[in-house]
Order: structure tokens, then sequence, then C-alpha cells
């Protein structure tokens, strides 16, 4: 028995080794700014998959600062580092905050995923929303980029990352844009949710 055990524990990371890449594209609302990089969703968000049943090596490749065309900029590298079975893109708040123009951003976010297409990996979306500050048409037509592209391209969508949270001043840090460590949990479950029947297409 003693044996067997030593087996099944020297099994264990050959076997995560072995699991198919997720692989978090985002800025710094999954980077993790200001907290501990272990306390940001997209580290939570394998456990929460494991508890589905669902194994995933969770690799965070996100840039505090990051905008669309950046990240378009670094994708081709990740994609052939990491190799991932899964995207999850989540770009396009410092394009917004900026005030840059919607229509590249959306161009910039679909040409990421179209680029993740095509090398096999499915892809989930992750909106953002902005402050009714930038005007009405601006904020609209911000918001319309990711659903649109979800339909376009049949990518998982979760339509807006501080759902849980925005109403909930207490979950951010002092600059009231980045989420605490406290707030970290519920945004995992929540993409864990809404990436479901992404997983489950063959």
């Amino acid at each position: 028995m003693g044996l067997l055990a030593l087996l099944m524990v020297a099994a264990v990371p050959a076997a995560r080794a072995a699991d198919p890449v997720l692989l978090v594209f985002g800025d710094s609302l999954s980077a993790g700014y200001g907290i501990e990089a272990k306390a940001a969703w997209p580290n939570l968000l394998g456990t929460e998959l494991a508890r589905q049943g669902k194994h995933y090596r969770v690799v965070n490749a996100s840039v505090s600062g990051e905008t669309t065309a950046g990240g378009r900029t670094r994708f081709p590298t990740a994609l052939k580092q990491h190799s991932p079975s899964i995207v999850i893109l989540e770009l396009g708040a410092n394009d917004g905050l900026r005030g840059l123009p919607v229509n590249a951003a959306r161009d910039n976010l679909a040409a990421m995923i179209a680029a993740a297409q095509r090398a096999g990996a499915k892809v989930h979306l992750v909106g953002m929303q902005m402050p009714p500050n930038y005007g009405p048409d601006y904020t609209a037509a911000f918001a319309q980029i990711y659903p649109a592209l979800a339909r376009q391209y049949r990518t998982g969508l979760t339509p807006f990352l501080l759902a849980p949270v925005i109403e909930r001043p207490t979950m951010f840090q002092n600059d009231q844009l980045h989420p605490t460590a406290e707030a970290q949990p519920l945004l995992a479950k929540m993409i864990a949710a809404d990436l479901k029947p992404l997983l489950a297409r063959p």
C-alpha cells in the first residue's frame, strides 16, 4: 500500500501538467492589481472549475494598463507559447476609460477572437461597461461591443465583469476601479457559471 500511495502522489504533477490550458488574457482587472496574484479571480477560477469536475491549467497572461491594441500585438505570442484550449478575453476597459474609438476596440477584439479560434481554442469574452459620465452614446456603443462580437463569433460571454460588485463600494479598492481581494471569489464564481455552455461544446 505504501508503494501504491507513493505512485499516486507522483502521478499528480504529471496529471496537472497534462490538463488543457485555460488562458486568461486581460488587463489589471484580471492581473490582480493591488492584491496578491494568488487572490485574483483567474487563480480562483481553476479551483471553481475543478469543483465542477472541469480540470484546466489556468495561465494568467493579463497585464495592468493593457489596451485592446496592446493585447492584439502580444496575443500571437501568448497563443504560441501556451497553446490554450480555452481563451478568456478580458480587454477594453482601458480603451473606454481613455475614450478611444469604439470601432478600434471592436476590431482589435475581433482579431484576437479570430486568431484564437484559428488556433483551435474556444473563446469566452468578458465585457466591460463605462460610467455614465462618458455620455449615453459612447457608453451604449461601448457596451454593445461584447454581445455583438459574441454573436458574430459564437463565443461565450460574461456581459459585465464587475456585475457582482458594482453596487457594493466596499468591494473596491481606494481608486474605486479595481475590486478588492474579497470581491475576487464572486467574480470567479460568475465566470465559472458563464463558462458552462462553452465547456459543454464538443
